[in-house]
């Protein structure tokens, strides 16, 4: 049984992110979907928020869990849970090289734990929280940011 987890802030979860979850599903037996909480970081939502709009947006299944974890490395955290995989996103050049570092650094810690990542399609390749977040605001942002998030996570947006 091949079990993997995908992690992230997810502040707040967008298009991108549920493109992921969907393709770890076709490729995993079970996806651990890991809302990370990073001290350094200043959150939108709270990490109840961030998993109730993940929860909101994902059809419900049986192969899929929402967890959170805090103050551990991710590699730890895998390994924690029984998964033997890590799943990330390449968006562009730069997140390819951070992704390479990781997966080497994670190797030295936990060489049982694979990481496998995926390329997902133009439309939505330059989607990110933050790139998200930034768009709100200006005249017309509902109609813009619309297309980048999940419904429930837009309905969130707009109420605050």
């Amino acid at each position: 049984m091949k079990k993997a987890v995908y992690a992230g802030s997810f502040d707040p979860p967008t298009n991108g992110h549920l493109w992921m979850i969907q393709r770890g599903l076709e490729i995993f037996d079970t996806l651990v979907v890991a809302v990370g909480q990073n001290p350094s970081k200043n959150y939108t939502f709270t990490i109840e928020e961030r998993i109730e709009l993940l929860k909101d947006s994902i059809p419900s299944c049986e192969r899929l869990i929402i967890d959170n974890f805090d103050n551990k490395y991710l590699v730890d955290y895998t390994e924690s849970i029984g998964a033997e995989y890590i799943l990330r996103g390449i968006r562009s050049a730069a997140d390819y090289e951070y992704e390479r570092v990781m997966r080497a650094i994670n190797g030295d810690l936990k060489p049982k734990i694979q990481t496998v990542c995926l390329m997902p399609p133009r439309e939505i390749a330059e989607v990110s929280s933050s790139m998200v977040k930034g768009l709100i605001g200006p005249e017309g942002w509902e109609n813009t940011v619309q297309r980048y998030v999940p419904e429930p996570v837009f309905k969130k947006l707009a109420s605050i």
